[in-house]
């Protein structure tokens, strides 16, 4: 059996999916207006000031901090059924399929949460890695509960999960130098659909 490795957003995805759930929870109005507000935070994480972790736990507890996660849950299901469709890229779609039909184990590895992605990728019959939360009290925190799965946590994640050893052949798919330890897991590996050495 082989194993495909598929980063989420800008690879399966045209869009950030992050945003785009924010914006489909919020409404356009709150969203903007929450961009605006946020905009200082994306500066210091664009020159530097702040990972990417922390800009993200920002972002999130200012738009779901304190709301149930059962609501949260249920808003992802609604997202994952009717946007995340519209913003799938075709090839990932074909490849994905591919896969399929010669049975290999398909993974989504993502520093996304899995409360927008799980419904689809269980829809689609994929296994997924994700960025975990904190819930407090039945509550969304906005706090990340480990580590963000980017960059080296993709590679560390996918080792401990799976022996990849067991595999006859790796593959793995993705669109930023972010993807770069989990392509380097693979015996064929894709960065923006394109195979590189």
């Amino acid at each position: 059996m082989n194993i495909a490795l598929f980063d989420f957003d800008g690879t399966i995805t045209e869009k950030d999916s992050m945003f785009q759930f924010i914006r489909f929870a919020k409404g356009k109005v709150n969203y903007f207006f929450g961009l605006l507000f946020l905009s200082p935070v994306f500066m210091a994480f664009k020159f530097g000031f702040i990972p990417n972790w922390r800009g993200k736990e920002i972002l999130l507890s200012y738009f779901f901090k304190g709301t149930k996660e059962a609501d949260l849950i249920k808003l992802g299901a609604e997202f994952a059924e009717k946007v995340i469709p519209l913003i799938v890229k075709p090839e990932a779609i074909d490849e994905i399929d591919k896969h399929k039909k010669s049975g290999s184990k398909i993974v989504v590895v993502t520093a996304s949460f899995p409360i927008w992605v799980q419904p689809w990728c269980d829809s689609s019959q994929i296994e997924l890695i994700a960025t975990n939360y904190e819930v407090v009290d039945g509550k969304f925190t906005g706090i990340i509960k480990g580590l963000n799965c980017h960059g080296p946590e993709k590679g560390r994640r996918i080792r401990e999960l799976y022996d990849l050893k067991s595999f006859d052949k790796i593959f793995a798919y993705g669109n930023s130098p972010a993807d770069h330890e989990m392509l380097n897991l693979a015996d064929e590996k894709f960065m923006k659909w394109e195979k590189v050495n």
